[in-house]
């Protein structure tokens, strides 16, 4: 059987080419050999305020964008959390079953919390919601970066508490899927390369939208920090800036890191960044198109319908046995 596999993003609106490049299009070629469930997670995204009108768009934005990435509705199940009430109904299941502790000693909750003036409980067990997201599913592998590992850990750690309970395997144990640097995993901000690329950073230079125009492409790349020696050579440690863009364009042209330090070899910043923005330019272009035309009316409304369908059939089995195994009245379907 093939190797099932969830991952889930924020509604933002805009994903980044760190987004594009770092996961999406790896799951463009890794839901042709595993059962993928991609979710746009709306319900993690009330942690903090929303504005309602705005926040509808940004959910059907992000799924356009799944979409015109190369995330086929026909082969992998592309869906809305809410539209799933198992996510929240297994969710609360879960919290019964985690102790106050774990979630206090989590990073992302101690960092975010010391930067809002007023922290919902929400913040706190955002971490168990993700663990119903990834079991609920029978979940393989998780695509996960460097900052949600922690989280990762507290769902396997979750699903091994409950087994041994109930001393059968109530929750497949799910294992991490990290993508090496090399292939993307890690793209890092235009202008500063010790940070991830992030769409939630406060300079809009240090990221590029995948709907960004292609003006405004050209701008950010060739405002990008690089080094003082104007030598293009891959060196993550002392060269950590220009790395990066040769990662970014190693991933966009399907050249080597080689290839790319001998053809730039006689030429400075100026003109492998230009080349750098052609490239990306080129590379989002049928992205961009491929949106505006799941912009047209009803048209992400019925894919997402569909995924919801699917994605609740395959939910309601495990929520309905853990419910049972929790002594409550849950019929099985």
């Amino acid at each position: 059987m093939k190797k099932r596999v969830f991952s889930g993003v924020q509604p933002s609106g805009s994903l980044t080419i760190g987004n594009y490049l770092g996961a999406i299009r790896n799951f463009a070629h890794l839901q042709h050999e595993a059962d993928c469930f991609f979710c746009v997670v709306d319900l993690h995204s009330l942690t903090v305020p929303q504005d309602p009108v705005l926040l509808r768009e940004n959910i059907k934005n992000t799924a356009r964008l799944f979409v015109a990435a190369g995330i086929d509705p026909q082969v992998s199940t592309v869906f809305v959390q809410s539209q799933v009430s198992a996510h929240a109904e297994l969710s609360w299941l879960l919290e019964c079953q985690t102790y106050i502790g774990e979630l206090r000693r989590m990073t992302q909750f101690k960092d975010k919390s010391q930067k809002q003036e007023i922290v919902s409980s929400g913040l706190l067990t955002y971490p168990v919601l993700m663990a119903a997201d990834i079991l609920l599913y029978n979940t393989d592998l998780v695509p996960v970066g460097e900052d949600q590992k922690q989280h990762l850990e507290i769902t396997r750690d979750l699903a091994i508490r409950i087994n041994n309970r109930f001393q059968e395997e109530v929750f497949k144990v799910p294992e991490p899927y990290i993508p090496p640097r090399s292939s993307g995993g890690r793209i890092m901000s235009l202008t500063d390369p010790e940070e991830k690329m992030s769409k939630s950073a406060s300079n809009p230079k240090s990221f590029i939208a995948l709907l960004d125009p292609p003006e405004v492409i050209k701008k950010k790349i060739m405002s990008a920090v690089t080094d003082s020696d104007s030598v293009i050579r891959y060196d993550e440690e002392n060269k950590p800036a220009v790395s990066n863009l040769m990662v970014i364009y190693s991933l966009c042209s399907g050249e080597s890191i080689e290839e790319i330090t001998q053809n730039y070899a006689s030429y400075g910043y100026g003109k492998f960044k230009k080349d750098l923005a052609e490239l990306v330019v080129e590379t989002l272009r049928p992205i961009q198109n491929k949106v505006n035309e799941l912009s047209a009316p009803g048209a992400i409304e019925s894919i997402l319908m569909a995924g919801a369908a699917k994605a609740q059939e395959a939910a309601q089995p495990k929520l309905r046995l853990f419910q049972n195994k929790l002594g409550l009245f849950a019929i099985q379907s």
